[in-house]
């Protein structure tokens, strides 16, 4: 089986594992008013999306970015809205190094005058590796009208390969990544 399908099959969960902390950042600089907006759609997904989701998790996805919006007073549209909104999702594997050297003893057996003499000592050395699947999703949301970007979050947590509590921890994480955004619910 490739491996990338294998990973990628859960992957919705990389959105929150149920212990690791979502980290979402946004791009603020462009402040527009969104007074003028009241609608919103989505965009088509990624092309590889269906080696990354099922259709339950797409759905799961964008049920909970839906019921977000509408709480701050967006109607949402399957056409063309006032604001489109862009889901793209990455996953990644890293790994991580961690070491400890606990610099205890380090004398060997030979005779040395400024050690104390003759004698053995240790020292501990430890190192260990591990991998981890990190993955990303990108939400831009774009004007209808003028096709320029408006608003932009990242957000960005361990994936759970094995969580099967993914319809409680994603809408969690969207409505993480919304608290970002400059409306605020009803």
């Amino acid at each position: 089986m490739n491996y990338t399908h294998s990973i990628f099959i859960p992957a919705l969960v990389l959105i929150l594992a149920s212990c690791s902390p979502v980290k979402v950042v946004v791009d603020n600089k462009k402040d527009p008013d969104f007074s003028v907006f009241k609608t919103f759609s989505f965009q088509s997904w990624q092309d590889d999306s269906e080696e990354i989701f099922s259709e339950a998790d797409k759905k799961l996805l964008r049920d909970s970015f839906i019921s977000e919006f509408e709480r701050r007073g967006f109607q949402y549209v399957t056409s063309t809205g006032d604001m489109q909104v862009s889901i793209y999702v990455v996953v990644n594997e890293e790994t991580a190094f961690s070491g400890y050297n606990d610099y205890v003893g380090g004398r060997s057996g030979a005779y040395t005058l400024y050690q104390g003499g003759w004698g053995y000592g240790y020292q501990g050395n430890t190192s260990k590796q591990r991998g981890q699947l990190v993955g990303t999703l990108v939400m831009n949301i774009y004007s209808g009208s003028s096709k320029n970007q408006i608003w932009q979050a990242i957000a960005t947590g361990a994936v759970n390969k094995n969580a099967t509590n993914r319809d409680k921890t994603i809408p969690q994480t969207v409505s993480t990544i919304m608290r970002r955004f400059p409306v605020n619910p009803e």
